[in-house]
């Protein structure tokens, strides 16, 4: 077949301009809003600059000295732990209000299988980590296989591990002396060095690696990828062939292991080891380090390098109000301001995928 045909030569003078989207138009708050939902780390630390900037110019330069930034790091070693495991849950769009308790119960184990019943340290360790981790197992299960809504289950199982707690170490405490003398070993992440002028714990360094691997695990791994799906939408994580009851099982119980992570440096932290610690609040505060860090409640969003900022946001406000001689109360009303304004941050982000 020679020659152009009819309808060809009606294409040649039709418009082979490329569909383009304009971007000139688009406004700053726009802009800033569609990198806020990339980048959900941001928010965490531009809030965390802006607090040391605002403390250290009404403090003055003692602020800023590399004894009040460590010391700072030292006091948010345990919550910084507590809030990398709740973050793995809250990413499933779930809670588990019973991290706390459970790394209480943790470091009780710890305790009295090393010192009550005389049975070397690096086992007493292990088993400390492995009922962490079975305390998250049955959270999980129940979560993922029983279909119970994750407030209930972790409020149940607070109680629960709670009170488990109370009766196995008769609410007797173990002394910072007995540990130093039969089990030196649990205090491993008090063990200090000095970083040029800086002086840095154990705890601390152990609380960084952790954020720092969960922080590859989520973003490199196929596993991380389906926490977030999971989180994001199970429905269509289920249909897409991700085993969305097995991710849930898996999120749990690491976070259960972290909590026993968390145990072991709260020893170091604390020196002795207090079963009446579990009435403390360190479920709220983990809590609040991961909604202030910006992981959103409502699962699927987030970066854990911001659990790591709004436990040194909680950390920098304490520090400074205590350096003007605040009342305390004021620490307590500006992390409830916080929260409420992460969750708004977060609830405004959202509306780009919209």
């Amino acid at each position: 077949m020679t020659g152009t045909q009819e309808f060809e030569r009606v294409l040649d003078g039709s418009d082979k301009s490329v569909a383009s989207f304009e971007h000139e138009n688009v406004s700053l708050i726009k802009r800033a809003q569609h990198f806020l939902h990339s980048t959900p780390a941001a928010v965490p630390l531009i809030v965390l600059v802006l607090a040391i900037v605002i403390f250290g110019i009404t403090i003055g330069g003692r602020f800023f000295s590399s004894y009040t930034l460590t010391l700072i790091l030292q006091q948010i070693a345990i919550v910084g732990i507590l809030g990398a495991a709740q973050t793995l849950v809250i990413l499933t769009a779930g809670i588990d209000l019973s991290i706390g308790v459970i790394m209480v119960i943790s470091a009780v184990i710890m305790g009295n299988v090393a010192i009550t019943y005389g049975i070397p340290t690096p086992i007493a360790v292990v088993a400390g980590l492995v009922v962490g981790g079975l305390c998250g197992l049955l959270n999980g299960f129940l979560v993922a296989y029983m279909k119970l809504p994750p407030f209930i289950v972790t409020l149940g199982t607070w109680n629960i591990v709670m009170a488990t707690n109370f009766i196995y170490s008769a609410n007797e405490t173990i002394r910072d002396t007995d540990v130093d003398e039969k089990a030196p070993l649990l205090h491993l992440f008090a063990v200090s060095f000095k970083l040029g002028s800086a002086v840095l714990t154990l705890g601390v360094i152990a609380m960084v690696l952790l954020v720092l691997v969960l922080w590859y695990v989520l973003n490199h791994t196929a596993w991380g990828r389906h926490v977030y799906a999971v989180g994001d939408d199970p429905e269509a994580a289920k249909l897409s062939g991700i085993q969305t009851k097995k991710v849930l099982l898996t999120v749990y119980a690491i976070s259960g292991v972290i909590a026993g992570l968390a145990a072991w440096v709260s020893i170091g932290r604390n020196g002795s080891i207090s079963p009446s610690s579990a009435v403390t609040d360190f479920n709220l505060q983990a809590i609040t380090a991961t909604v202030i860090g910006g992981i959103s409640l409502f699962g699927g969003r987030g970066s854990i390098l911001g659990t790591l900022f709004g436990a040194m946001i909680v950390g920098v406000v304490s520090m400074g109000l205590n350096m003007l001689g605040a009342d305390p109360q004021w620490k307590v009303l500006l992390t409830g301001v916080l929260i409420i304004a992460a969750v708004a941050i977060d609830q405004w982000i959202r509306k780009v995928s919209v």
